[in-house]
């Protein structure tokens, strides 16, 4: 691999901090952005993610025991089962319905949500060059406990211009 990604400060957006007009209507929901500066070269999208998968911070089961060194999760799925070729590449408009759709499956989200949103996804989205969206899975690569998740989401963008990818997992529990 020609790249070595450095982490750098993310985001946690829990939509249970945001005031919904029906009770529960945030739907136990959340978005989390880990961002990565590129050290290298900004020319292999595949080199990319396999350097985001075998990177320490991927290895995150999402479910609250957050970052595990030797973790053998990620999100619903069982990390040895997560390489390149399971993200599909997607335009930027994609990404924008699927991260809507899910944000307002219940109603519309309360405008410092929306804001929230778009300075911690949509600007993202916004500026990269590619977007690869984790869709070459299913059910025979879930964990033990996968079903922890209602819904599970996950998006990789790279921006070259600005030496950076960013991860964003849109779930909830």
């Amino acid at each position: 691999m020609s790249t070595t990604l450095v982490h750098e400060p993310g985001a946690f957006v829990n939509f249970r901090h945001f005031a919904f007009a029906e009770p529960y209507a945030h739907g136990f929901r959340w978005l989390d952005v880990k961002r990565f500066r590129l050290a290298g070269a900004c020319d292999d999208d595949r080199d990319l993610l396999a350097a985001l998968i075998a990177h320490e911070q991927f290895r995150d089961d999402y479910a609250g025991g957050g970052v595990e060194p030797e973790g053998t999760r990620h999100g619903e799925y069982w990390l040895r089962c997560v390489t390149p070729e399971a993200y599909e590449q997607i335009d930027r408009e994609r990404a924008t319905r699927l991260l809507d759709t899910w944000a307002e499956q219940y109603g519309p989200v309360p405008r410092p949500l929306a804001e929230a949103l778009r300075r911690e996804a949509h600007d993202a989205l916004a500026t990269a060059d590619s977007v690869h969206h984790l869709n070459g899975l299913g059910e025979d690569e879930y964990h033990d406990w996968a079903s922890v998740h209602g819904e599970f989401h996950e998006l990789v963008l790279v921006d070259c211009a600005a030496g950076r990818l960013t991860l964003l997992v849109a779930a909830d529990d």
